[in-house]
């Protein structure tokens, strides 16, 4: 990546000049036997029509917070990306009260809590292959029928401002430029080396830690990630082959 990058989008930015058709987030689900593989141009093309449907429909403005109730998946990679790109702040499983927008998954304690967002709302299915509800949840727009719509370039109104609020997870707030100078730093750590590596998470998204590991370092190094949900429902035998067969060098579990 590129010593400029100074946000997340950035890094997007840069991941899709140097190689668009490479893997960048690999998505299992060991609930649903769900996977599904999104070359950075793919998931770039996501984040753009998720953005502009931040934009220019949902009116959020830099600085606006937009509270994330999902979990660890593909989908919420690319809104906390879509985020960064428009430049407000991702808020990850912050108070949807406190909120100019909210984002739930489809269950009913993230839906309940939702509501307490007195702005937009948007509701995922979670559905492989980004599918939509068959009956949208009553006050929610269902995000798998109008992101389709949307433009595939984005390009903010306003530029986005590195040291202004990006990121608030576990509590903790950072700008856009402290999250690419923290998953630089922590690569290494992680056994994250440079374009080539490729990590398997099944850390959840509500830490940094989770976030670092499933989507910013591999992201800041020309990584990828391979990101589980429900890893737990895997056996050793099994995830041993899921290593092999995804040329895995490193997991965070």
């Amino acid at each position: 990546m590129n010593a400029t990058d100074r946000t997340p989008a950035d890094l997007l930015s840069s991941a899709l000049a140097a190689d668009p058709g490479r893997p960048l987030v690999t998505f299992y689900d060991d609930a649903t036997g769900e996977r599904v593989e999104l070359s950075v141009a793919t998931f770039a093309n996501w984040v753009a029509k998720t953005a502009n449907l931040l934009q220019d429909e949902l009116s959020v403005e830099p600085g606006d917070r937009v509270t994330l109730l999902l979990p660890a998946h593909w989908q919420t990679a690319v809104w906390l990306l879509a985020c960064a790109s428009v430049g407000v702040v991702a808020d990850v499983g912050g108070d949807p009260s406190a909120a100019d927008v909210v984002v739930s998954g489809p269950e009913p304690e993230s839906l309940d809590a939702a509501r307490a967002c007195s702005g937009p709302r948007v509701a995922l299915a979670l559905r492989p292959l980004g599918g939509r509800f068959p009956q949208p949840p009553e006050g929610f727009a269902d995000y798998a029928v109008e992101v389709p719509g949307q433009g595939d370039r984005f390009v903010p109104y306003a530029p986005v401002d590195p040291e202004e609020p990006a990121l608030i997870v576990a509590g903790r707030e950072f700008s856009g430029a402290e999250v690419v100078e923290r998953a630089r730093a922590e690569a290494p750590e992680l056994g994250l080396t440079g374009p080539g590596s490729r990590i398997l998470s099944g850390l959840p998204y509500d830490t940094w830690e989770g976030l670092n590991a499933g989507l910013y370092a591999p992201l800041a190094t020309g990584g990828s990630v391979v990101l589980c949900r429900n890893l737990d429902r895997l056996d050793a035998d099994a995830l041993d082959k899921r290593v092999e067969n995804e040329r895995v060098t490193v997991i965070a579990r």
